[in-house]
């Protein structure tokens, strides 16, 4: 009697050990965590307890326990005079592993470097995830002047060059899929806002061979990107070359695209990869 009622109250309510199970199948207290350590590592200077309950909509209680939870593993430290809470060590061994999986990084380190030397400019190498670019690797210019971005951080697939280098190879299906889900957020006077006029530019990117961000994420800013691809012609990153506008002008800008062109097809080369014919 007592495990027909235990067993009709499963139905009527939760399954079981499902507490922290959401309506969507997902494991709630797994999700909060995840979110709160990704929150927690879009941030340079910390975070306080306060300020991630807040922006996460959870209550204070339970962001203390998963962070206390992370400091025991690792994943978070907490300043003890500011009290505020920083991405551990071990959070970045566990997301470096994704560098050891894909080598691609280490193969293209060489490259990069001799691109730094040829052209001036900071080379920076970037990968597409859940519709935008992320930036896995960089090699700064020497001028006082340069462009610097965080490893890790996320810059829009439509007003970048590696993004754009990247959705130019893509399938049509893809390509719709991401504009569908990211939109064209504008950025600058600069920025294409328009679906149609971005599918033009694709078309002249898969032409030309490399793309270019015209000051359509920063004022003032100039990028410069070509793909690199697998062994399936598919693109698996790109590379950029990025500074001001006041040394990357008009007349450097094929200079400089043939370089980062040339240097994405010896990383392709060199990863054993093939480049695809172009599609017009």
């Amino acid at each position: 009697m007592t495990n027909t009622v235990a067993s009709i109250a499963r139905k009527r309510g939760r399954p079981p050990g499902g507490k922290a199970r959401a309506r969507d199948g997902k494991n709630q207290s797994l999700t909060r965590a995840l979110t709160l350590l990704e929150r927690l590592s879009e941030s340079d200077t910390g975070m306080h307890l306060t300020d991630l309950s807040y922006q996460l909509g959870m209550p204070a209680a339970t962001v203390h326990r998963l962070l206390s939870t992370f400091e025991e593993l690792d994943f978070v430290e907490q300043d003890p005079d500011e009290g505020s809470w920083f991405i551990g060590l071990k959070a970045f061994t566990v997301g470096n592993a994704f560098l050891k999986r894909r080598d691609f990084v280490a193969s293209a380190r060489p490259y990069m470097n001799a691109l730094v030397d040829e052209c001036g400019e900071t080379v920076n190498l970037g990968v597409i995830d859940d519709g935008e670019v992320v930036f896995i690797s960089q090699v700064e210019s020497q001028e006082v002047m340069r462009m610097i971005v965080r490893l890790g951080s996320r810059s829009p697939i439509h007003a970048s060059g590696v993004g754009k280098a990247m959705l130019a190879n893509m399938p049509e299906q893809r390509v719709t899929r991401i504009l569908q889900q990211r939109g064209l957020a504008r950025y600058t006077d600069h920025t294409i806002d328009s679906p149609a006029t971005l599918r033009d530019e694709l078309k002249q990117v898969r032409q030309q061979g490399y793309a270019l961000d015209d000051e359509e994420h920063a004022v003032g800013l100039r990028c410069v990107a070509a793909p690199i691809f697998d062994e399936n012609g598919q693109a698996l990153a790109a590379i950029s070359l990025s500074g001001p506008k006041a040394r990357i002008v008009d007349g450097r800008l094929g200079e400089m695209g043939n370089a980062v062109r040339q240097t994405a097809a010896e990383i392709t080369r060199e990863l054993g990869g093939r480049i695809p014919a172009v599609k017009v």
